[in-house]
Parts: structure tokens; sequence; C-alpha cells
């Protein structure tokens, strides 16, 4: 079933200027960029995009990282969007990451691991939708 997730590179990668290599094994992975842009988040925006986290010991740290440079969010389709973006990125910690995934390739550490990546479906249409209006998404409603 095609369906889209939401990806961001996050601040560590836009820095070390991965963003384009990020973009081109998205692309190698089989998916669809349906929507784009690069922002950098205010700190109410990121603690308002993880919320769910809020309370967590991380939170202030996560949000802190979020809102500390450029990212660009994105809007992926492709069959299994959310599961095979996962598979792409790998597990959140770079050290644990299977061999040429992108938080393997490109992450520098748990905290600052290059990518994010919906978990659900359900989180996915929240999550574009924290950053897209439909009119800015093409090709998918």
């Amino acid at each position: 079933m095609v369906n889209i997730t939401l990806a961001i590179i996050k601040p560590d990668a836009m820095a070390a200027r991965h963003q384009g290599k990020i973009l081109d094994r998205i692309l190698q992975g089989g998916f669809n960029v349906r929507g784009s842009r690069i922002i950098r988040m205010s700190k109410q925006q990121a603690e308002g995009f993880y919320e769910v986290h809020r309370g967590k010991p991380f939170f202030e740290e996560l949000t802190a990282f979020m809102s500390s440079g450029p990212t660009m969010p994105l809007v992926l389709e492709k069959d299994n969007a959310v599961a095979d973006f996962r598979d792409l990125i790998g597990v959140t910690n770079p050290a644990d990451a299977a061999e040429g995934t992108i938080r393997k390739d490109f992450a520098a550490s748990l905290g600052e691991n290059a990518v994010h990546g919906s978990d659900s479906d359900e989180n996915a249409e929240k999550e574009v939708a924290f950053f897209f209006a439909r009119a800015d998404i093409l090709g998918v409603f």
C-alpha cells in the first residue's frame, strides 16, 4: 500500500552538509519526495512536535537540539513508507545501527542521530500535518 511518512534531516546532518547525500539515499531507496522545506524550528515548535516525549529525561536536550539550527522536513511516499524508511535510517543509536543505514553512516551520537522518521502510519499523518499544509504536498491526496 502506498503511503507517506515524515522524515526530518536534523541540525547535525545539515551542519555537516550531509543533506544531499541523505536525500540521495532516500531517492535510491525508492521514495518519492512529495514535500520539502528548510526551516529553523523555534524551541516552542520543537516542544510541540515532540510533545509526546514531554517529561522524559531527554526532552529538554532533544528540543534544544532540534531548535539549534536548520532542519529539512520531508514528506516521503512509497509502498510501506513508514517501515521502509525506518529500515533505511537504522535504529536510534548509530553505534547499534546496521551497516549502510543513514544513521550508521551520518549520525554522530544517540542524541545527534542525523534524521527523524515517523514510527507509525498514524503518527506519520500527524507529523506531516505539523509541517505541511495539504496544498504543499504533491500528488498524495
